[in-house]
């Protein structure tokens, strides 16, 4: 198993982040020119329209035999991993390195940047019909499910990417930290059977938390593989298509999401110059040893000598006048004392 340097892996960064996306609200017209950039090194077509008549656009790169797809704001609202595919759009026409040759010469890659593009534009979960791609790959209602759907049957990969955002609730089990990155290889059934596929996806996670842990350990999660019947990486997976679920949360003080896009990024440079290096992909047993994702944050909490008068509140994201907002609301919790908060305020107790 090849680790990448992280010398390397950040200096690339440094160099190739992609400047002109900042903060959680990503939209279509954030991206539309920067293709302009890489179309003399990518192949870039349209996948198809959304509900809305935007435009859905693929990249392809690369010309070796194992195919790898990777997708990005199925939820409108959740764009680290947007963010981290332009920067790594950027590697790909201007680096060099070895890394970049070897997984375009064993790989051929594919990436849909923004599969969601109408609900990126008013920074909502669902689609303009009020879908929920991600529970829609049973049914699909919606014109983006079949369009990744028929993509996927006609592209036929060996490993798919499916990138999220989590919320800041989420910590690493057994630690004080939030989970910055966590990853799942998701179930195919409800007794959650270790398949050859399931074992196969756990192996490219076992490489990338290998990384990250030199970087931030113990920030590192595992999603719950809980099986959800009408959920894409689920099915997918049940499909024959080894799909790993990268969700990129939270890091202390980073609200825009900024050092998760750069761990986010680091993550898929790993899988994939793992995907293209490796002679099989039989060891997993490590994956197991990734603690979980625990619920156990808020993002304030008002502390008290006297625990029930204890408070908790999250931030509440939302558009207004053309821009995003964030709120703090109350949350209805009553028992704190196994809880943490990403900003904790003591209150001294006043005796009257």
């Amino acid at each position: 198993m090849q680790i990448l340097s992280l010398v390397v892996l950040k200096k690339i960064f440094k160099n190739q982040k992609e400047t002109s996306l900042f903060g959680k609200w990503i939209t279509f017209k954030n991206i539309e020119k920067l293709f302009l950039k890489h179309q003399e090194v990518f192949e870039i077509t349209q996948l198809g329209l959304s509900e809305q008549q935007r435009t859905i656009y693929k990249l392809k790169i690369g010309s070796g035999k194992k195919r790898i797809l990777l997708w990005s704001q199925m939820h409108g609202n959740e764009s680290t991993g947007t963010k981290a595919l332009f920067d790594i759009f950027n590697c790909f026409s201007n680096c060099n390195e070895q890394e970049f040759k070897t997984i375009l010469k064993e790989c051929t890659l594919v990436f849909i940047p923004m599969l969601n593009p109408d609900g990126s534009q008013v920074y909502t979960r669902v689609n303009a019909n009020n879908i929920d791609l991600n529970r829609d790959a049973v049914d699909r209602v919606a014109k983006e499910s079949n369009l990744l759907r028929n993509f996927l049957e006609e592209f036929d990969p060996q490993f798919c990417f499916n990138l999220h955002d989590q919320r800041t609730i989420f910590g690493v089990e057994g630690t004080k930290n939030p989970a910055t990155i966590s990853f799942l290889a998701p179930s195919e059934d409800e007794t959650r059977t270790l398949t050859n596929g399931r074992k196969q996806t756990m192996n490219v996670i076992v490489a990338m938390n290998s990384l990250l842990q030199t970087i931030i350990p113990n920030f590192i999660g595992r999603y719950t593989d809980e099986f959800y019947p009408t959920a894409t990486g689920d099915n997918f997976q049940k499909l024959g298509y080894n799909t790993i679920l990268i969700e990129s949360g939270h890091y202390p003080d980073d609200y825009n999401r900024e050092a998760s896009r750069e761990y986010t990024f680091y993550s898929i440079l790993q899988g994939l110059h793992h995907i293209a290096t490796a002679v099989n992909f039989d060891a997993y047993g490590p994956y197991f040893n990734i603690p979980n994702n625990d619920k156990i944050f808020y993002d304030v909490i008002h502390r008290f000598s006297d625990a029930k008068k204890e408070v908790a509140f999250q931030y509440k994201d939302e558009i207004k006048n053309g821009k995003l907002l964030s709120k703090l609301q109350k949350v209805d919790e009553n028992d704190l004392k196994m809880k943490f908060g990403h900003h904790e305020i003591v209150f001294e107790s006043v005796n009257n």
